[in-house]
């Protein structure tokens, strides 16, 4: 196991718990305190980030097993991998940033990983709480009074997102623990 050397917290939650709504909230927080975020997403899906009639769409459906696209704003690398590869994991997208230019890594999905994360929770969608299942976790964030383990982790309202920013602020960036991921190698 290789140490990350950016900070790094995810959020699990089961399906349409509102990860991407939260993830869309909490960056312009965590960007306004001057900080350099990325995200990894995991997607159970194929899904295309480009579209029909995009140059780099259509390079990359004539066969280009990579293609680059890259402006004086932005860079994107689209790879293409064979039918039977294996679910990528989580060291594998860490592996694809530049540590040196990041001080924040969120990190949706994953949930099977060993790494913090803060579970989100709607009782409204009947699913069962993932902790204490999951001894990664450590917050809980709401959008109703849980009463489960009310005394093992913190509760965070999930509609409160500076709420969560500043959790995350004081515990993941200034304590800055070193987060263990199996097969990661870094410079």
């Amino acid at each position: 196991m290789n140490k990350i050397p950016v900070p790094m917290v995810g959020f699990c939650a089961w399906s349409g718990t509102g990860k991407t709504t939260l993830l869309t909230q909490l960056l312009p927080i965590l960007v306004a305190q001057g900080l350099r975020v990325a995200v990894v997403k995991h997607a159970h899906h194929n899904f295309d980030i480009d579209h029909p009639g995009k140059d780099s769409f259509e390079l990359r459906e004539a066969g280009a097993s990579q293609m680059l696209i890259t402006s004086r704003k932005r860079m994107a690398i689209i790879t293409e991998f064979e039918e039977d590869r294996a679910e990528p994991s989580l060291s594998d997208a860490l592996e694809r940033l530049n540590m040196q230019e990041l001080d924040l890594i969120l990190v949706e999905g994953f949930k099977h990983e060993s790494y913090p994360k803060i579970e989100l929770h709607r009782p409204e969608l009947k699913k069962s709480l993932m902790f204490p299942d999951d001894p990664t976790i450590i917050a809980i964030a709401s959008d109703a009074v849980i009463t489960e383990n009310s005394n093992i982790l913190p509760k965070l309202n999930l509609n409160n997102p500076p709420q969560i920013a500043q959790f995350i602020i004081d515990n993941i960036l200034v304590t800055k623990p070193a987060v263990a991921v199996s097969g990661v190698s870094l410079p």
